[in-house]
């Protein structure tokens, strides 16, 4: 089969098609062929060699995956053959084919396509345990959300807007701010042109936000403390910038502020009932309407170092994915 090798770390061009052996399922497996494989901006970091306990090149990217079954392992007995699922994976989900354990996949809704469900997992996962379980959201209280128009931003700005929230959210261009406004965010915020203390300050009469979703670090994550309310909290996911960001347990003390880490996998791993409890919610909320899984540009299999390219420079907006 033909599948993406990360050849060694580095820039994108580190991506390369090559031909492997197609994997067979072992127990408690199944292996899938791969309609779309979802790019979250974790697979970049791991590209980049900056992804704690990540994999070691040369490896096969890809963490989401949305398909159809085509083979079944032993002990298997709730997955057949020809059912369209999508699972979380560790890699491997840039090829055509993929081995998952079964108990690790979501059946695909039947009004949902693949392309979509390759965007539900991580960033409808992430953003909600961010937002409820980690971040303790509440109806009446203000939210800010770097890059609200990327797959988790645009996850969360739609569960916050739904459960009642004031949603400020920052992003790049005009077009992603219409994106935001138009899924619910009350303050779209251009960090280009704007500090986005600055819009916070002034809409809070000088209080700050309760809580911000924070995936950038360096000086974002600095100045996302300085947006927080007295009692403010901080839900940190990611470091996009590729630097990580310090903060002085002093100034946390006197500022009466909380700051979280969240890591879908590792929280999967250690506490899958406190993250998957979520599904049911987030997929009748899908199935309603009420929440929409949004789709940026699709790109071949054989095109993924262009697709991580895009993502990198700031095109993307909603989620990206890749087609075998």
């Amino acid at each position: 089969m033909k599948a993406i090798e990360v050849e060694s770390y580095g820039d994108s061009d580190e991506l390369s098609v090559v031909d492997v052996p197609t994997p067979e399922p072992e127990a408690g497996e199944v292996r899938i062929e791969i309609e779309a494989a979802g790019i979250n901006f974790a697979d970049i970091m791991q590209r980049r060699g900056h992804y704690p306990s990540g994999p070691e090149a040369p490896y096969v990217p890809g963490m989401e995956a949305a398909g159809t079954v085509d083979a079944v392992g032993e002990g298997v007995d709730d997955l057949s053959v020809g059912d369209r699922v999508v699972g979380m994976l560790d890699t491997g989900g840039y090829a055509e084919y993929v081995t998952a354990p079964a108990d690790l996949l979501f059946p695909i809704p039947e009004a949902m396509s693949f392309d979509e469900a390759a965007g539900f997992p991580v960033q409808f996962l992430t953003a909600h345990a961010c937002l409820f379980e980690w971040g303790g959201l509440e109806a009446d209280e203000s939210v800010l959300i770097q890059a609200a128009a990327g797959g988790v931003g645009t996850a969360a700005v739609q569960l916050a807007s739904n459960h009642g929230a004031e949603v400020f959210g920052t992003a790049s261009t005009q077009e992603k701010l219409d994106l935001a406004a138009e899924l619910g965010c009350d303050h779209p915020i251009n960090y280009t042109e704007t500090d986005f203390r600055e819009i916070v300050e002034a809409e809070t009469d000088g209080e700050g936000v309760d809580l911000v979703l924070e995936s950038v670090g360096d000086d974002v994550f600095d100045r996302s403390l300085d947006a927080m309310a007295h009692f403010g909290r901080m839900v940190t996911y990611g470091v996009a910038s590729g630097v990580p960001a310090e903060v002085s347990n002093q100034r946390l003390l006197f500022e009466n502020k909380t700051v979280k880490g969240f890591h879908l996998g590792q929280a999967a791993m250690h506490d899958p009932d406190r993250v998957m409890q979520a599904v049911p919610e987030l997929t009748e909320g899908l199935a309603s309407g009420d929440l929409e899984i949004i789709l940026g540009e699709s790109f071949a299999l054989e095109d993924a170092a262009e697709a991580h390219q895009y993502i990198e420079d700031r095109k993307s907006s909603g989620k990206i994915v890749l087609k075998p």
